[in-house]
């Protein structure tokens, strides 16, 4: 799973680091698989497309150039993937137990 916070840093005249949520963070991937497990047809799609959209304009808004978005979007819903899986796997965890 992706960590809490990566740190990107900026140019090097700057001199500053950039902390970015990463793929948004363990407590987000898991409520998404979640939420994704429980809903069903239109309604899981509406979700997703919602969440995915909120993080890209998220990480756009905080200055993240698009061709990171792209990829920091893929690496989120490949997370929310394997979270899916090994809920179905395992059954569902506490929200309070961490992976």
């Amino acid at each position: 799973m992706a960590t809490e916070m990566t740190c990107r840093p900026a140019a090097q005249s700057e001199g500053v680091v950039i902390a970015f949520p990463s793929g948004t963070g363990t407590a987000n991937i898991e409520r998404c698989a979640r939420e994704l497990g429980r809903r069903h047809g239109a309604d899981a799609i509406a979700f997703w497309k919602a969440e995915c959209r909120r993080l890209a304009d998220q990480l756009l808004a905080a200055g993240m150039p698009e061709s990171d978005v792209g990829e920091r979007v893929l690496q989120f819903q490949q997370d929310v993937q394997i979270e899916l899986v090994l809920s179905h796997q395992n059954g569902p965890l506490p929200k309070s137990q961490n992976r």
